[in-house]
């Protein structure tokens, strides 16, 4: 209906362009009585019709499309609105029931860059808000317990204890500030990505026996089946994947437990399936384990360390090798944590 009226508004205007500019040349020549040449004159119908077109034109454009002045009007405050940093909001789209319709385009995409700017500045705030909350205690407890050192009338042994708590603290200060810096370099594009061809089962290996002085030191049975697989990744990324995964595994499997860890070809893929008859989490804790700073049991996780930055980490490394990451874990039965990855050898 609108487009009616406008297309009449538009008939109407040049009807009246023309009319008024036949007429009011014809009444100058008459009135005037002006005896000119054909080329004065033609002169003179060209001005006066130029003026009237750029009235008539004018007219039109302010009474025919004033909902489109008042849509421009509405994305150029959006446009402010979200300069100054505030995403809070949803325009109306008047055009939602026209498909394709560019003006309704045009206000989804706005919609969208919103919502989508808002969650990244919920995610901001969150990252901020656990960070703060992550340095604020281990800096409470280095500084009550340097405190106390001051007093004179200390044991030696209470000193030694005091000072391990120190040290204990720094320790999680230095691993959360690595984690960080990590996980940053990592979701940048410009962290160093070098894929080569190497023995995938060597460095699994190779990292359980760096983690020996922890699960000897809790007893644990392993049973380690690795067959011959080549693949085609970044050996450090990946390194530290396995590090992350089999230290936690043995960090939340009490004294005495058994740590599985298998590797085998499955099609054109590589798989790392990696058990502990550890303490196991809830589908709740599973479903945001992989989420920064989360933690499962946080009471017990204060003592055992850790930033919650560790499985986010291996996700993210994963995510760059397009493979894929997955966890099955029951309360008190333990965890497997089985990992796929492309071999890239073709």
């Amino acid at each position: 209906m609108s487009k009616v009226l406008r297309l009449g508004a538009m008939v109407a205007g040049f009807v009246v362009f023309w009319s008024v500019a036949y007429v009011g040349t014809s009444f100058l020549y008459k009135e005037w009585n002006m005896n000119t040449s054909d080329f004065s004159r033609g002169l003179l119908t060209l001005f006066v019709m130029i003026l009237l077109f750029i009235a008539t034109v004018w007219t039109i454009s302010k009474f025919a499309h004033p909902k489109r002045m008042d849509f421009f009007t509405v994305m150029i405050d959006a446009m402010k609105r979200i300069s100054k940093g505030d995403y809070n909001f949803k325009l109306a789209n008047q055009f939602e029931h026209k498909k394709d319709h560019p003006f309704g385009k045009i206000v989804e995409g706005i919609n969208e860059m919103a919502e989508e700017l808002n969650q990244m500045e919920e995610l901001r705030q969150e990252f901020i808000s656990n960070v703060s909350h992550e340095i604020q205690s281990p800096l409470a407890s280095i500084s009550g317990f340097a405190n106390v050192l001051k007093q004179s009338d200390l044991t030696m042994e209470e000193r030694q204890h005091y000072l391990g708590i120190i040290e204990t603290e720094s320790r999680r200060l230095a691993n959360l500030s690595d984690n960080l810096l990590k996980l940053t370099s990592i979701e940048s594009r410009h962290h160093p990505f070098e894929p080569i061809l190497y023995r995938l089962d060597k460095q699994v290996r190779d990292v359980i026996l760096s983690c020996e002085p922890q699960w000897l030191n809790k007893s644990l049975e392993l049973d380690i089946f690795l067959d011959e697989v080549e693949i085609i990744a970044d050996g450090e990324l990946m390194s530290q994947v396995w590090i992350n995964l089999i230290t936690n595994s043995i960090k939340f499997t009490p004294d005495g437990g058994n740590l599985t860890v298998l590797l085998y070809k499955q099609a054109d893929t590589a798989v790392v399936s990696i058990a502990d008859t550890g303490m196991g989490m809830s589908k709740e804790d599973q479903a945001h384990i992989f989420e920064r700073f989360y933690k499962v049991d946080k009471s017990r996780n204060r003592t055992l360390g850790g930033s919650g930055l560790g499985l986010s980490i291996t996700q993210k490394i994963i995510d760059m090798h397009d493979g894929s990451i997955h966890v099955q874990s029951q309360l008190d039965e333990g965890t497997t944590f089985t990992v796929t990855l492309p071999l890239g050898t073709e």
